[in-house]
């Protein structure tokens, strides 16, 4: 079995996760990614379900497909609220706002709405 070689970028990162400050600013930074990503992952698990191709599920909310695309294809998609809200109702969906935990404290919301 083949150790990969570590690159000057896994060096440089792995000195830079020693600053706490740094590690909680990378973790939270992750964690929103993560969370747009199956968001993302969620609505093309969706469309695929209802049988709808980007083209048409671009058509269904007034956008170019090449918006749709990207949106499905992309590494690390960043879409807006609106867009986001537009596609869910277009696949029969809705979006739900839930209690979850803190970020800041790490303690769980009581409220969110």
């Amino acid at each position: 079995m083949s150790s990969r070689r570590r690159t000057a970028f896994n060096r440089h990162f792995d000195e830079k996760m020693k600053s706490s400050e740094f590690a909680k600013a990378y973790t939270e930074a992750r964690q929103e990614i993560d969370a747009v990503d199956r968001l993302v992952r969620a609505l093309d698990a969706a469309r695929l379900a209802e049988g709808m191709s980007k083209a048409d599920l671009a058509r269904a909310i007034r956008a170019k497909p090449e918006i749709v695309r990207r949106l499905f294809t992309q590494r690390e998609p960043n879409p807006t609220l609106s867009t986001v809200v537009s596609l869910a109702e277009a696949l029969g969906c809705r979006l739900e706002l839930v209690a979850g935990t803190r970020r800041s404290t790490g303690m769980p919301a009581t409220r969110c709405r």
